[in-house]
């Protein structure tokens, strides 16, 4: 059974006609993301530190954001967590996870890192890849300033995001540094999309695999790219050796299925996986939790695995 709240969501939201995102063009649908924000999402958590710092590669210059829960004080060095935003490779920002980033670094205690990658379509596969590799390395880096345990630096991401953190997993696999937890919050990992849950959960419930197929379209550069394993996770040749991981879907969500394909793979290559499904929600959820209670308790669910896993 749907949730009654995101019936009720659902609900509102064709009584109102928002528009289907694939009719509207990328900076519409940005600016439809960023204004929604302010109904579904909880009032942002005060908390002591945020700044922003600009990270600079021979490819580009984007953002990220640092979050401190409180004065370190010549304590010692915090786990992080360096997050990567939601979204379909397509929308999305700092400002549209931000009251999920505090949330994360209070309930947690550790400094969180998000992360406002470039997006397709003016910036196409793998530049959010690019990206997401640089800016954890940025973490690693600069933990000293940052306060951070260079060994307890986890990634993690919702949808879009949640790709990308399985990708750069897989990418800095066998390096000096590597994350040491993954947060997979229902994941893509099949650009594919020939999971059943595509068809089963393909219309209705405000992830559709009309809107699927439109952000696909913005990040690939090509048809090809859906092989790689950077845009497909799932593909990889091996998982074996990947950072432990928690994966959690949602039951309504088109992507429920490679989520749990991705759980299952980790844990038949050997990686200590949790996998856990919110039956009644729908893909979005995490981030709205001023009008589906369980959204607070995913929340809290994830920083409790962090806090289990980094110590």
């Amino acid at each position: 059974m749907l949730d009654p709240q995101a019936q009720e969501l659902l609900k509102l939201i064709v009584d109102r006609g928002v528009p289907p995102v694939e009719t509207q063009t990328p900076v519409e649908a940005r600016e439809s993301y960023r204004a929604r924000r302010l109904f579904t999402q909880p009032d942002p958590p005060p908390i002591w530190g945020v700044r922003d710092h600009t990270v600079s590669t021979p490819e580009a210059s984007f953002q990220v954001r640092e979050y401190q829960p409180t004065d370190r004080d010549g304590g010692p060095m915090r786990p992080a967590l360096v997050y990567f935003h939601g979204g379909g490779w397509t929308i999305g920002d700092l400002d549209t996870h931000d009251t999920l980033c505090r949330t994360l670094s209070l309930e947690t205690g550790y400094v969180v890192v998000s992360v406002d990658y470039r997006m397709g379509p003016e910036v196409r596969f793998p530049a959010a890849y690019n990206d997401c590799l640089a800016a954890f390395q940025w973490t690693v880096r600069h933990a000293d300033a940052l306060g951070i345990d260079p060994k307890k630096i986890a990634v993690g991401g919702d949808s879009a995001g949640g790709n990308l953190a399985a990708a750069v997993s897989l990418g800095l696999r066998g390096q000096a540094v590597t994350p040491a937890y993954q947060l997979l919050i229902y994941p893509a990992v099949d650009m594919h999309c020939r999971a059943p849950s595509h068809t089963h959960n393909g219309q209705g419930y405000l992830l559709t695999k009309n809107s699927i197929t439109w952000f696909v379209g913005n990040y690939l550069a090509k048809p090809q790219d859906a092989d790689d394993w950077r845009a497909s996770p799932l593909l990889a040749k091996s998982h074996a050796d990947l950072p432990p991981a928690l994966v959690l879907t949602a039951g309504f969500d088109p992507l429920r299925d490679e989520g749990l394909q991705y759980a299952d793979a980790l844990s038949q290559a050997g990686v200590a996986t949790e996998y856990i499904c919110f039956e009644r929600q729908i893909h979005g959820f995490i981030t709205m939790g001023r009008v589906l209670r369980e959204s607070n308790t995913a929340v809290s669910l994830c920083a409790q695995s962090l806090r289990r896993a980094l110590g």
